[in-house]
């Protein structure tokens, strides 16, 4: 091929590139809506209150605290309730070495003057949970003095509800 030859092919092709059609491309657009539903839910970790060694012939009160967690999610607002134990006699509450019984009470503040029960004014409320993070409750336990028991290893188990 000459070089003239070459010349007008490639003139030919150029021509031929400027008269093809313009493709443009085409666009179109629409929205994903996204969402989710955030519960407002509550939950409880086990926890304990150790009362350590007790004197029965001793006319002095055992008392101790002890804690557990509740998680709820930011901005809920709840109450806390504990049941009366499973070794109750009506609302006095009671721990057991499988034959007597120690009697003792669970309270809501140091002072041990309001009982926290599972109802009324014996439920603590909760303000609304300013984050996801567990807030650690106390609950102020004592047990009178001057019980007539025997030695012994004395337990029971106390249910924690949390309304919300």
């Amino acid at each position: 091929m000459t070089l003239r030859a070459f010349g007008a092919s490639a003139f030919v092709i150029a021509l031929l590139a400027a008269a093809a059609p313009v493709v443009n491309a085409a666009t179109a657009s629409a929205n994903l809506t996204v969402s989710a539903t955030v519960l407002s839910t509550c939950s409880a970790t086990s926890g304990s209150l150790t009362f350590g060694n007790y004197d029965p012939t001793s006319a002095s009160n055992v008392d101790q605290a002890g804690t557990f967690q509740v998680t709820c999610t930011k901005g809920t607002t709840a109450t806390v309730g504990l049941d009366t134990g499973s070794n109750a006699s009506g609302s006095t509450r009671r721990m057991t070495d499988g034959t007597d019984f120690l009697s003792y009470e669970l309270y809501k503040e140091t002072a041990r003057t309001n009982v926290w029960s599972n109802s009324g004014l014996g439920l603590v409320s909760l303000a609304a949970a300013p984050s996801n993070s567990a807030q650690t409750l106390t609950v102020y336990g004592r047990i009178s003095g001057s019980q007539n028991v025997r030695a012994g290893s004395y337990t029971d188990t106390v249910v924690i509800t949390v309304t919300f």
